[in-house]
């Protein structure tokens, strides 16, 4: 077997549990199925969880994410507590859990435990919320102080912070966030503008987009990823260019959600930095994700000359580091074999390597899972 060693995909954000929502999460509910009808299914399913079957689902998922070429992930967790709210008494419990998993699959693991208040403006959080929550920001932030206590000797685990979306908490919330991810220098991520009632409702509370109540609070920055950002218009691209923040575009889940489609080629001329997330696990396999990614970009300007031509051939590799930027790992890379010899590589010169990864190759194509850079 002809082998080739190239640096492993990092996965930028994850919300493990969401792999069992395969199948279940396609079941028509009213004929006008959508994002907002899918969460039903997702919170029957964040309720069904408790430390040891989170554990297991992640050990689950993780393997199949170093089977397929990542190195890292980024999880963004957000069930945090016991179905009625009640924390557990470890607090962290199920974030532990997640981490443990990840070590235990050989995966590097940035914890991002997210802030969630309410369902929406002005809305109590519904059943189906309430192990996600907290009842003030400052009970959130010493829940990551404890997290962040227990990560720090454990090789292998960083933590980082989020807040879930701006529907589910409010400003003041979102500006705490910022201030003691500046304070402690953490990445900080977001979901944002990935739907169009999502901005229509920050519209009527704040008077202004996502993005820009995100720069209002002070949330965006070089530590700052913004999950999804496809529903933007130009003076929020202005925003995230001038602040340095990072897009994570997870196309796979953005499709299967009918989210739309991610402004591409307006990022890359606007200078925005890309990476990639699996989201809801609906596939494991970055070089889907980057294929999608790459051929999403084109039919939006109907050219080949898209994100693959701009990054010099090497959209793999420049994305990889946008990932690993996101989750604020600096260090070398961990790094995959690929098997020049599988039928998606077959007959590639070595020089096109780069390009075959970003446009015909599979997770079938990863013949050593990531190893090193363990930090």
């Amino acid at each position: 077997m002809r082998r080739a060693t190239v640096s492993a995909m990092a996965n930028a954000h994850s919300h493990a549990f969401q792999i069992d929502l395969r199948g279940a999460g396609e079941r028509s509910v009213s004929g006008a199925d959508d994002f907002w009808s899918w969460r039903t299914e997702m919170y029957r399913l964040a309720a069904s969880h408790d430390p040891a079957s989170m554990h297991a689902v992640g050990e689950r998922v993780y393997g199949q994410m170093a089977a397929a070429g990542y190195g890292e992930v980024g999880e963004f967790h957000y069930v945090h507590h016991q179905p009625d709210g009640r924390p557990y008494e470890d607090p962290n419990a199920i974030a532990i859990a997640l981490a443990q998993a990840a070590l235990a699959r050989g995966l590097e693991v940035v914890l991002l435990p997210a802030a969630y208040h309410r369902a929406g403006p002005g809305l109590e959080p519904n059943a189906g919320q309430l192990r996600f929550c907290d009842p003030d920001v400052e009970t959130f932030l010493a829940r990551v102080d404890g997290l962040r206590a227990w990560a720090q000797p454990h090789p292998g685990v960083s933590v980082g912070i989020a807040a879930h979306s701006v529907r589910a908490v409010p400003a003041d919330w979102i500006a705490a966030i910022a201030e003691y991810a500046d304070r402690h220098q953490l990445v900080r991520h977001v979901h944002a503008c990935e739907q169009r009632r999502e901005l229509a409702e920050c519209r009527a509370e704040h008077g202004c987009s996502p993005i820009e109540l995100l720069e209002r609070c002070n949330f965006l920055g070089r530590r700052t990823s913004v999950v999804h950002a496809i529903h933007v218009h130009e003076r929020d691209i202005e925003l995230l260019a001038a602040s340095g923040s990072i897009v994570i575009s997870c196309p796979t889940t953005e499709g299967n959600l009918g989210d739309g489609y991610l402004p591409a080629l307006r990022y890359r001329d606007a200078g925005v930095r890309l990476a990639i997330g699996t989201d809801s696990q609906v596939r494991v396999d970055p070089f889907e994700e980057l294929r999608e990614l790459e051929t999403g970009a084109r039919r939006e300007g109907q050219t080949r000359f898209a994100l693959l031509a701009a990054a010099d051939g090497d959209l793999w590799g420049q994305i990889a580091a946008n990932g690993r930027a996101s989750l604020g790992l600096h260090g070398p890379a961990a790094e995959i074999e690929v098997d020049l010899d599988h039928p998606d590589l077959a007959g590639v010169a070595g020089a096109d390597l780069p390009l075959a990864l970003a446009t015909c190759a599979s997770a079938g194509v990863v013949a050593r899972a990531a190893r090193g850079a363990r930090r």
